[in-house]
């Protein structure tokens, strides 16, 4: 496996030829956000995505390291001009504020870096509540969730352990990920108003839920002024 230097050195080189090259105007919305319940299948679809779409994969694992070295932080930071920091850390000022949080280092980095990526774009983020940080109007925000028995059921099969220890990994897993956005952004990680997409994979295969997430994202409503109340 990859150390989180080599990973991240191989992405600031991949953010470096991106902006070397001339690209097409980006659409609105050129962030998506995965949040799943566990064993739905959200790390499978997120995979789906950044393959169908060409964009760069974050997991949740990988943003985890990332926030917890400072040198990593800088060096992220770095791929971004004045500009682009000035409006990180502008966002972050405001997101900070809204909901009255109390960022430790571990936060303040994790929100730098998932802000570093948003600037740059072409993203799929998976976990660590990438969808309450970066701005909804340029981000398609993404819940993946099923009923908690066939959850059960895939986590079993996928990792050979019986339903009752199966059962376990997914109740512990439930807890660890609402304890983690109820402490660092005060929010329900359930609450379907945090979201943009809620798929359920109970009927739907990994590759159909890909087919619809990305024609909601081809279509151009999602972003600005193509969210509209009821």
């Amino acid at each position: 496996m990859k150390s989180i230097e080599k990973i991240v050195e191989e992405q600031i080189r991949n953010w470096q030829i991106m902006g070397k090259e001339e690209t097409k105007k980006e659409p609105p919305v050129s962030v998506i956000t995965i949040s799943r319940d566990p064993g739905s299948g959200g790390n499978l679809v997120g995979k789906g995505l950044a393959w169908r779409m060409e964009f760069d994969l974050f997991h949740q694992e990988v943003l985890h390291e990332m926030a917890k070295s400072a040198s990593v932080n800088s060096a992220v930071l770095e791929t971004l001009d004045e500009k682009g920091i000035s409006m990180v850390e502008d966002w972050i000022q405001s997101l900070v504020n809204a909901r009255h949080l109390w960022p430790d280092r571990y936060l303040k980095h994790l929100m730098r870096i998932i802000g570093a990526i948003g600037k740059h774009g072409r993203a799929v983020i998976i976990g660590r509540g990438a969808n309450f940080i970066l701005p909804p109007e340029k981000t398609l925000r993404v819940r993946v969730v099923a009923p908690r028995k066939i959850r059960v059921r895939n986590v079993a099969r996928d990792f050979h352990v019986s339903k009752e220890k199966a059962m376990l990994r997914v109740i512990r897993a439930e807890s660890d990920r609402q304890a983690f956005i109820r402490k660092y952004f005060h929010a329900d990680i359930a609450d379907p108003v945090n979201y943009d997409l809620l798929i359920n994979t109970e009927k739907l295969s990994i590759d159909q839920a890909v087919k619809i997430i990305h024609g909601a994202l081809k279509s151009g409503t999602l972003g600005g002024a193509g969210r509209r109340a009821a």
